[in-house]
């Protein structure tokens, strides 16, 4: 039934298309049908020729390449991440090596310092102590002098009380003894 429908359809189409060449529609005539057919197959086996020869090749070649170049993209952005997480790691292992000299450097610093100044410490303290021991060695002379001072001048004034008062020179060794007995109640005392 297809066939028949089929050559009906051609049947009216060729009447159609004598009627329409005569109409003035040249490409409908029957008589040019060949060279329209021939110059068709020649344009289009051209075409599909320049097509499938010259444009697909440079077309599939620059996709291969636009592949390829895009996978050595990816491949290098992969080597340079690698490369970078590496230099992380390397860096955060110079860093914590770094943080741990630091410490070091402070805690021995520190060590050094505090004996430093303990050193420092003991040596003022010892100069202080020797200070402190011939300045009262100092005042124990200066004492002693003093209180041998009081003594001599307190005889002369007293020497000279006694000869002013009863008019006669008092004995030396006498007086002397006096004015020490006295000097050692109350001088010794105070001083």
């Amino acid at each position: 039934m297809k066939v028949k429908v089929l050559l009906v359809v051609l049947i009216v189409f060729y009447k159609i298309n004598l009627n329409a060449a005569e109409a003035g529609m040249p490409q409908l005539d029957p008589t040019y049908w060949f060279s329209q057919a021939f110059w068709l197959i020649l344009i289009f086996s051209l075409l599909y020729i320049s097509i499938a020869k010259f444009f697909i090749p440079k077309i599939k070649d620059n996709l291969d390449d636009r592949e390829n170049k895009i996978k050595d993209d990816l491949d290098e952005a992969k080597e340079l991440n690698e490369l970078a997480e590496k230099k992380n790691l390397e860096y955060e292992n110079m860093l914590i090596k770094a943080k741990k000299d630091v410490a070091k450097i402070l805690l021995d610093s520190k060590n050094q310092l505090d004996k430093s100044i303990n050193s420092k410490k003991e040596t003022f303290e010892k100069d202080l102590e020797n200070q402190i021991k011939k300045v009262e060695n100092e005042i124990i002379e200066a004492k002693k002098k003093s209180a041998n001072k009081i003594n001599l001048m307190s005889e002369e004034i007293s020497s000279q009380i006694i000869k002013e008062v009863t008019g006669h020179k008092p004995n030396d060794a006498t007086l002397k003894k006096a004015v020490i007995e006295i000097s050692k109640e109350r001088v010794n005392k105070n001083l």
